[in-house]
């Protein structure tokens, strides 16, 4: 048997996951399959536009349901760590970009739950994999696709 990937995720990410799931499984799934339903009763499925994009829904709708199943079982729950003097999976970074002083936080987690917009990355971008394993006062240079980046890192929690 192939070695699935593993989802590092805090027990949150995890939830979400499993909320979205429950929700695929019990409403969207129920939800298209009636759509299909009332699209094959207009007719001719060969011209029938209602019935291709309820099928392209069903067709999301699985696989994204497939993948968060195999997300969830293969999870694998962000220890705490109490040491705040370097930055790891699952920890909160503030830095600042020099040298224009802008201050950014980031919280640091698997690729499962990440989510730039709300300050969640994860720990397979380039600003993460330049974080981790660093400590308070460090000046890092970081490789992103838009060129390097030079931060100090002031706060790990």
């Amino acid at each position: 048997m192939v070695n699935e990937k593993q989802y590092p995720m805090t027990l949150a990410g995890k939830q979400k996951l499993e909320d979205e799931l429950d929700l695929l499984k019990n409403v969207k799934r129920k939800e298209v399959v009636e759509r299909i339903k009332v699209a094959r009763d207009f007719g001719d499925l060969s011209e029938n536009s209602e019935y291709d994009a309820a099928k392209e829904d069903q067709a999301f709708v699985e696989g994204r349901i497939s993948l968060l199943e195999s997300m969830i079982r293969n999870s694998v729950m962000i220890e705490e760590d109490v040491n705040d003097d370097k930055v790891s999976l699952g920890k909160t970074v503030t830095f600042i970009e020099t040298p224009d002083g802008d201050e950014e936080t980031y919280t640091i987690v698997g690729s499962a739950e990440a989510d730039p917009l709300e300050g969640l990355i994860s720990n397979d971008s380039p600003i993460a994999r330049g974080l981790l394993g660093r400590t308070i006062g460090e000046n890092v240079r970081i490789m992103t696709p838009g060129g390097e980046m030079d931060v100090k890192i002031v706060s790990i929690s």
